[in-house]
């Protein structure tokens, strides 16, 4: 007798459950924040609240998505951070003030942050060493790096500039988020996207099957570093200036955005557009704390506890689903 097949839907909803449960997760916490600020400011949040949200969380957004990838691969880029006060740095003092000194200074940046990323997989994945003992190395050193480029806050970041990133006057930016779910999508169909997974799943049995485990931890280091420095731009931009510590707070933030959206740290499971997600989701918990009056001194237990009960619902769902498959 063959089993009954499963319908569809609890398939799909099967393979994209941290995907599902991240998406779950915002619907909430949007719904707690609008109720929140009607009842705090008398109305419902508009179009000036939805644009600062949004450009908020892009830099946190692009962090994100440069974990996720890394993360896919079993890996852990601490770095991150460093990168993003490096780029940060650079932007404040290099972009200059028309068009072709903009688009060459971001260029340039870009590559740069693909170039630290670059050394992170090569140590990581010729130098076989553990990838936080690196990471955490370079990230002291891109730090240093960011504080001998801008020793103190200043510079300055075209008008222009910030309004094609971040423009205050609507949320454009929104734009960017799906560009990047686009890009994830096109990576993971590709060969390259394949091969993050399957090392993160099983590297010997990827090595087995011809993938390049040594090109893979290589090219999601690159792009980890890249990803990462556009993420300083867009902070420079939100700023119109540069300062090299701001990246500091998003070393710990991303990693809980990537785990809210459902990428698994032990690596071979999770997306790229939960990574984003979840940066919403963490963007929406500090807007739920500050209009719920809490104290800023507590704010960072919330966003601990609610870390803690979301990670525990989500595996606890994640069982049971796959729970269910296997009996059916």
């Amino acid at each position: 007798m063959t089993p009954p097949r499963r319908a569809p839907l609890s398939q799909a909803l099967a393979r994209h459950l941290g995907l599902a449960l991240v998406a779950t997760l915002l619907v909430i916490a949007v719904i707690v924040y609008a109720a929140l600020y009607l009842v705090t400011q008398g109305r419902l949040p508009g179009g000036f609240e939805l644009t600062a949200s949004v450009n908020n969380t892009m830099p946190l957004a692009l962090a994100a998505l440069a974990r996720a990838i890394v993360a896919l691969t079993r890996g852990l880029d601490l770095s991150i951070g460093g990168i993003i006060d490096l780029s940060n740095a650079l932007a404040a003092l290099y972009l200059g003030t028309n068009a072709a000194s903009m688009i060459v200074a971001s260029a340039l940046i870009l590559l740069a942050g693909a170039g630290l990323g670059l050394i992170n997989g090569a140590l990581v994945a010729y130098g076989r060493l553990q990838p936080i003992l690196v990471t955490l190395a370079t990230l002291a050193i891109f730090q240093g790096l960011a504080i001998r480029v801008l020793p103190q806050p200043g510079g300055a970041v075209p008008e222009s500039y910030t309004a094609l990133l971040v423009n205050t006057g609507a949320p454009y930016a929104l734009i960017y988020v799906l560009a990047l779910m686009l890009l994830w999508t096109v990576l993971r169909r590709s060969q390259a996207g394949i091969a993050l997974l399957a090392i993160g799943n099983d590297e010997a049995a990827a090595a087995a099957n011809g993938i390049d485990p040594v090109a893979t931890k290589l090219v999601a280091y690159t792009l980890s570093g890249l990803i990462a420095a556009g993420a300083g731009l867009f902070l420079a931009a939100s700023a119109t200036a540069g300062d090299a510590t701001t990246g500091n707070g998003y070393t710990l933030t991303s990693i809980v955005a990537v785990v809210l959206g459902g990428v698994s740290l032990f690596g071979g499971r999770g997306s790229g557009i939960g990574a984003i997600l979840g940066a919403f989701v963490t963007t929406m918990i500090v807007n739920i704390l500050f209009f719920a009056h809490i104290d800023p001194l507590y704010q960072s237990f919330y966003e601990g506890a609610f870390l803690v009960i979301a990670v525990v619902l989500a595996e606890g769902i994640g069982r049971l689903v796959r729970r269910r498959r296997v009996q059916t």
